[in-house]
């Protein structure tokens, strides 16, 4: 068809062309998760036939919504791991015509929460994801209080749908590998004690231990931390050890690259003589030599699945109960493991 006039197209004629209702193209257009597929490349197709260009400011005052996401991080949000959630996030969201604004939580003190309270009953927003698992709270209100969708990703929050991986599963796999390949005595690198990755993790390890019987070792290092340099420092403790351990698992694969660097550095052989791996398979894993055995994360699914539930949510008639969503990791044994060697001793 042919737009009369000059005038610029409008979404009935969009509808028309692509043979489909008005409800259709916008439901298309703002949430194409909803529509399907053929229908979806219809309305694509009369797009861009008839050139049309929807009137966002419009759109948002009939719906009253903002069309924006409040994306709630904490420390080191910019970490390899958490960038590529965020890439996930940004590409549905933006696919669905929303733009994301982040809050990073380094700071607890309440200038801060109030800030974040007050964004989430400013009507300016849509709904939020959560990255942290800190509730700000600002005189007598927090982020609930606000009645928005919330998700939160990779921790749990009460209250909230949440999108998880099945990460106490894959560390008894894990376990159970290093085990057929000899290993009776195990070092942990753990995360700080409060941090909800760490208790699920430490969690599984510790009944996989307790179930699997007499005759093993595992011990936890001092102090936790997701780092380059806590990895290192728990490396240079291990070394001034009697060092019982034959196999090293880290809660990231930021500690397992400090661990694993500076053991080699002081004439360890990796996995000749220690065996080590990760947790959540970032791309420096790659090009670490030997290349870092690890739990990969689906990362930017991650973020895909939580825009994806947040959109629902916001589209619901009614709120929806929270919901659980759990992804599978993929346990990915190179370089840096091997058979356990004879125990190493002090020198």
């Amino acid at each position: 068809m042919d737009v009369k006039d000059n005038r610029a197209a409008r979404i009935g004629d969009v509808a028309r062309e692509a043979g489909v209702s008005t409800a259709t193209v916008s439901r298309a257009l703002a949430s194409p998760e909803q529509v399907r597929p053929e229908l979806r490349a219809r309305v694509r197709a009369a797009v861009a036939k008839l050139g049309y260009t929807p009137n966002a400011a419009a759109r948002q005052l009939r719906v009253k919504r903002s069309r924006t996401v409040l994306v709630v991080t904490r420390k080191r949000w910019s970490a390899p791991f958490f960038a590529e959630v965020l890439r996930g996030l940004d590409a549905e969201l933006s696919a669905a015509g929303y733009a994301m604004v982040l809050a990073n939580m380094d700071s607890e003190g309440q200038d801060r929460s109030r800030q974040l309270v007050d964004m989430m009953f400013s009507g300016t927003i849509d709904g939020a994801v959560f990255l942290s698992d800190f509730v700000a709270v600002a005189d007598g209100r927090s982020v609930f209080d606000a009645g928005l969708p919330l998700v939160s990703l990779c921790a749990a929050m009460e209250g909230t749908h949440a999108v998880l991986t099945d990460e106490d599963v894959c560390m008894e796999r894990a376990l159970h590998q290093l085990f057929a390949l000899g290993h009776r005595d195990i070092l942990y690198l753990p995360g700080p004690a409060e941090n909800y990755n760490e208790i699920v993790r430490w969690g599984a390890l510790a009944r996989a231990f307790e179930a699997a019987g007499p005759g093993l070792g595992l011990t936890r290092a001092e102090g936790g931390d997701f780092s380059l340099d806590y990895g290192a420092a728990a490396a240079r403790a291990f070394l001034a050890s009697e060092r019982r351990a034959t196999a090293v698992m880290a809660v990231s694969d930021e500690s397992a690259i400090g661990f694993l660097n500076t053991v080699q550095d002081a004439g360890i052989g990796v996995p000749d003589d220690l065996s080590v791996l990760g947790f959540d398979g970032i791309e420096f894993a790659d090009f670490c030599r030997p290349t870092l055995s690890t739990i990969r994360q689906p990362r930017f699914e991650l973020g895909r699945t939580g825009a994806r539930v947040l959109l629902a949510a916001i589209d619901a008639d009614a709120p929806p109960a929270p919901t659980r969503h759990v992804l599978h990791n993929i346990l990915d044994l190179r370089g840096s493991t091997g058979p356990a060697p004879r125990r190493l001793e002090t020198s």
